[in-house]
């Protein structure tokens, strides 16, 4: 009878831990992998690289199947993405570069970062990897949402060594931070952040927390460990193996930390996104120099294009306790929705000043909204410009192309039939809503930062003269 009694006790005590569980506020964690080729994923197509981490995790969650990065690259991609606005709303259009004296090359301080607004509501906060947003005081991720961060505020970095006597420039040899502190890792930069970023999980299991999780892989410089580029021997291309090595390890990485959210408990509540910030760098004009070994079949263009090579990424996510396995979206969406979905879940404003733009995916995740999540869905990068329509139809004027185009996307994903002269209205109905939405947006506020090194680099040459007299 007592051995009855206890059982039933157990079972009671298990039950109202689950449904506490599951009714407790969820975990968030995003995922950015850093210039990945749509391709080179196991659920978007890919044969020759392993990614069976990344792949269940898609096919347990939401396959957002037209899931968009806001930018063609880096800096300006995370802006919307931390913000949750269009990033030219505070004239954020080009990569910042890497100096921390500078209190103006960053995100504009009158944003109010997501991570934010989830620390309003009692979330703890961790980023770890590539900052890309501004590396002075005012732009610090400690400063702007995030109880902690382990990673380079700069736009990428060397994945074995760090070496302070060399020449600063983008910060790639630099020391790693840890909470404002100097700091290293042992062995290869991507798996050292995934420890770290399953450590946190392991550390904040009692509380809700949100991890924005920033691989620097498979950006450049192609780096790998011996033996995972050997696991790839099958591969001729000598980037296409490093690369494919270097996307791997980064999966296993991602493995670890799922592993960890499981230990503890805590997997089914955890809201999991995984993106790309924009499409991998391709060859240009016959020479591979800038490709990095990505596909981004079946697109048009990459990195840099507003072609969809350039814009159309690998997009998931993953929330046992909500979405069903097996969902796919199949209308356009935008990483502006990853922080308003954050803040919608976590209970927190998303109309607070100033409003995030993005939308709540769940309720599409969960088939309670079966419509569009999005009429159109707008791109901006200098003079360049593009918009989308819900029905795919794609009107724009790319950096490689002479004049504006229009494409069908659904008969024609790898935009080469130009209808433009065949449907002039609907471009002109498409254009007109791109200017309404240009109106509210604001001249760049920075150089890129090719730009703005050439300019310091001048000043320090000429500001000292040659013959300075100094009195005693």
């Amino acid at each position: 009878m007592k051995t009855k009694i206890l059982l039933f006790t157990l079972t009671v005590i298990g039950i109202t831990f689950g449904h506490a569980q599951k009714n407790k506020k969820p975990n968030i964690i995003i995922f950015m992998a850093d210039d990945m080729g749509y391709a080179d994923t196991g659920f978007t197509g890919a044969k020759d690289i392993k990614t069976p981490n990344l792949d269940n995790l898609a096919k347990n969650g939401v396959f957002f199947k037209q899931g968009y990065a806001n930018h063609a690259y880096c800096g300006p991609s995370r802006a919307a993405l931390m913000s949750g606005r269009y990033q030219q709303r505070f004239g954020f259009e080009t990569n910042p570069a890497y100096d921390p004296a500078n209190p103006y090359m960053g995100i504009d301080k009158g944003e109010k970062l997501f991570p934010k607004r989830l620390q309003e509501v009692g979330y703890k906060t961790g980023a770890i990897g590539k900052w890309h947003l501004g590396a002075a005081a005012e732009f610090h991720p400690l400063n702007r949402g995030f109880d902690y961060f382990y990673g380079f505020l700069g736009g990428g970095h060397d994945y074995f060594r760090i070496d302070g006597t060399k020449k600063v420039w983008e910060a790639y040899l630099q020391p790693l931070e840890r909470n404002k502190k100097a700091d290293n890792f042992e062995g290869y930069l991507t798996t050292a952040l995934s420890k770290d970023a399953a450590s946190f999980v392991d550390k904040n299991k009692e509380n809700p927390f949100f991890l924005y999780v920033a691989y620097n892989a498979p950006h450049m410089p192609l780096q790998a460990p011996k033996e995972d580029i050997a696991r790839y021997a099958h591969i001729k291309d000598k980037k296409r193996r490093v690369y494919a090595a270097m996307v791997d390890v980064m999966d296993r990485g991602i493995g670890t930390v799922i592993q960890s959210l499981k230990n503890n408990g805590i997997y089914d509540n955890t809201l999991i996104f995984f993106l790309s910030d924009n499409g991998g760098p391709q060859s240009k004009n016959g020479s591979t120099k800038g490709w990095n070994g990505s596909s981004n079949e079946p697109f048009r263009g990459g990195k840099g294009n507003l072609y969809d090579g350039g814009v159309h990424v690998p997009f998931f996510a993953s929330w046992p306790n909500k979405i069903k396995p097996g969902t796919v979206v199949d209308y356009p969406v935008n990483s502006l929705d990853i922080g308003r979905t954050a803040v919608e879940v976590a209970g927190g404003d998303a109309s607070a000043a100033p409003k995030m733009e993005g939308v709540d995916l769940i309720p599409f995740a969960t088939g309670k909204d079966k419509g569009a999540p999005h009429d159109y869905i707008y791109w901006k990068s200098g003079n360049k410009w593009s918009v989308l329509a819900a029905d795919g139809t794609k009107h724009v004027l790319d950096r490689d192309s002479k004049q504006p185009e229009l494409f069908f996307l659904p008969k024609d994903i790898g935009e080469q039939n130009d209808i433009l002269n065949k449907n002039p209205e609907k471009a002109k109905e498409l254009k007109s809503k791109w200017k309404v939405w240009d109106s509210d947006n604001i001249k760049p506020q920075m150089l890129n930062y090719k730009s703005y090194h050439k300019l310091r680099d001048q000043f320090f040459k000429t500001a000292v003269p040659k013959e300075v007299k100094v009195k005693n």
